[in-house]
């Protein structure tokens, strides 16, 4: 014959390849549903609330500053942090927008 018995036997023996891909696979879906998606769906609704801005949102910042939105532009924002004084933000660096009336000292 062509084939020795002891070559055949070892063919046979092998795995299928789909069984031996199977937990890389699942453990991409967990990777995606634990860690990927919720981080998307986080990044989509900070980005839809940084679009929303409107003047008078009092927000805070990435740093933890406290203001209440001034001017707007498209890619700044300038807040008043209180005593009159106005610093200018990137608007990636708001982080919150806090309930109306939340500052009351400014």
């Amino acid at each position: 014959m062509l084939i020795s018995p002891a070559h055949a036997a070892d063919a046979a023996s092998q795995p299928d390849p789909i069984t031996s891909f199977l937990p890389l696979i699942v453990l991409f879906v967990l990777f995606y549903f634990l860690i990927i998606r919720p981080q998307m769906k986080r990044a989509k609704d900070q980005k839809k609330m940084q679009d929303a801005l409107a003047k008078g949102d009092e927000v805070i910042t990435a740093s933890g500053q406290l203001g209440k939105v001034v001017k707007i532009a498209e890619q700044y924002v300038t807040l008043d942090i209180g005593g009159g004084v106005e610093t200018l933000f990137q608007r990636g660096a708001i982080q919150t927008v806090l309930p109306k009336g939340t500052i009351k000292d400014l």
